[in-house]
């Protein structure tokens, strides 16, 4: 897989962004943060719109930027594979904030074009896809990344490590909820929200970062179930979904979800119940561990309160930790937390909810490949 590249990459990494929409600005902002390290050398949208506003983002952090940039404006992605190609332009990292079903055909075009990549979730909206994304990257020896930007949380490590350790003895049961809300509007802003070939529903795209969790945290999934409904939206794809799920460990668990919550946001979820310990991680986006309980004591009971947080948007602040560890990756050639593997783990997950969805059956995984 897609893992270690084949050179490091000297300081500043340079990274063009496709898809300058709604998350492009956290990429933006971690960029930033880190312009000691690294530079935006190009944005490319379809829409002049979009990318003046990415522009206007970056001029608000001019004073901090240790290396100062006048990014290259494409309208085509076509274009930018062809001046990278051409060498009229040097890019070290693309980075996807497309619709996810643009997110294969535009990985594929950069790894031929030597040119490492990282897409935002999910990585793709079929199973085939997501293969064929990992390989490709591996055939043309490039990175490929996929944010995960949640499994950096100071809740979620903190819980990982006491996972790894055994504190909790053998886990029982888990279970996640995703409340949201996505008005109508939310769907109606482009015409590939709501899509099944371009966006996927409340469980391959709003939910996306909880099924990695379960996976991340919890270990392989044996088998799932699944059952979806569209109940409240004009779009294709579901707005609310159900899952019962048994893990290679013996732990059985459910997750929960839907866009319909009145009125607003009202929580992400994951409640992990041991044999010596259980404990809640809640909040908007899994930010605020809730409860705390062990049958011992550790020192890491101090500082459970240290680990919340309150973020100024879903997205939680993980986009700064992520990039600090995929531009360390680049430049010492080691592994990132957040492959194109890692990427495969959650997309085999979601597939298998929807083809159990599909038929009426429990799916047992791993998938064919």
């Amino acid at each position: 897989m897609a893992n270690e590249g084949s050179t490091r990459i000297n300081s500043p990494v340079r990274i063009a962004i496709v898809g300058c929409g709604r998350v492009s600005s956290n990429h933006i902002k971690a960029i930033l943060k880190y312009s000691d390290q690294a530079v935006i050398e190009a944005f490319c949208d379809t829409k002049k719109e979009r990318i003046e506003q990415a522009k206007i983002l970056i001029s608000k952090y001019s004073d901090i930027c240790k290396n100062k940039s006048s990014p290259k404006e494409y309208y085509d992605y076509a274009d930018l594979i062809f001046d990278i190609k051409a060498l009229d332009i040097k890019i070290d990292l693309i980075v996807l904030c497309t619709p996810s079903g643009l997110h294969s055909i535009q990985t594929i075009q950069a790894a031929q074009a030597g040119v490492n990549i990282c897409t935002e979730k999910p990585m793709a909206t079929r199973w085939e896809d997501g293969l064929s994304m990992v390989n490709a990257c591996d055939l043309n020896g490039v990175r490929l990344f996929v944010v995960k930007q949640n499994r950096f949380n100071p809740t979620i490590r903190l819980v990982k490590k006491h996972l790894l350790s055994g504190r909790f003895g053998r886990l029982a049961l888990v279970t996640a909820n995703v409340f949201w809300q996505r008005p109508q509007s939310y769907y109606d802003q482009d015409e590939w929200r709501g899509t099944w070939e371009f966006d996927g529903g409340a469980l391959m795209n709003q939910a996306s970062h909880y099924v990695d969790l379960l996976d991340w945290l919890v270990g392989p999934v044996e088998t799932v179930s699944a059952s979806i409904a569209t109940i409240g939206r004009s779009i294709e794809v579901e707005d609310t979904a159900a899952l019962q799920l048994k893990w290679r460990n013996g732990a059985l668990g459910t997750m929960a979800v839907t866009m319909l919550t009145y009125p607003k946001n009202l929580e992400g979820s994951i409640t992990l119940l041991g044999e010596k310990g259980t404990v809640r991680i809640g909040g908007n986006s899994v930010n605020k561990i809730e409860l705390w309980d062990f049958y011992d004591d550790h020192e890491d009971d101090k500082i459970v309160e240290e680990a919340n947080y309150q973020p100024s948007n879903i997205y939680g602040y993980g986009h700064y930790p992520y990039y600090e560890d995929i531009l360390r990756a680049l430049k010492d050639n080691i592994k990132a937390l957040c492959d194109g593997k890692e990427g495969l783990r959650s997309l085999e997950l979601l597939i298998g909810a929807y083809r159990s969805a599909k038929e009426g059956v429990s799916i047992n995984l791993p998938l064919e490949k």
